[in-house]
């Protein structure tokens, strides 16, 4: 089954919004004793599949893991509120990259069925 521009750019957006929870969810534990930080992947899975030139509704599910390989501190707490913060950033402008994106390809088809009427 083949999956449409619009369904990967929509499940890519909520990857993102995803993304954006967790790293916020991050921030808000830095000072939690024993925390483990969290990450979403996504873009991995898509970049598999596309490879494979096979990319299924399955393959388009964002995944969240537990970073437990790490402790940055002696209380076992793994955040880095900096590398957090980039993240943050990084993920805000991807996801208004996506915005325009699915918004353009919109704008297209709207103009493609206002000009076949005429």
């Amino acid at each position: 089954m083949r999956v449409s521009v619009i369904e990967l750019l929509s499940r890519a957006m909520d990857a993102a919004a995803l993304r954006q929870r967790i790293v916020a969810n991050n921030v808000a534990n830095a000072n939690t004793p024993g925390f483990k930080r969290s990450y979403v992947s996504f873009e991995e899975h898509v970049r598999e599949a596309m490879a494979r030139r096979n990319i299924t509704p399955a393959q388009l599910q964002a995944r969240v893991h537990t970073d437990t390989s790490t402790a940055l501190r002696e209380d076992g707490n793994n955040v880095s509120i900096d590398h957090e913060m980039v993240l943050m950033a990084a993920n805000a402008i991807q996801f208004q990259a996506l915005s325009q994106q699915l918004s353009d390809r919109f704008s297209m088809y709207r103009y493609v069925i206002n000009e076949g009427r005429r």
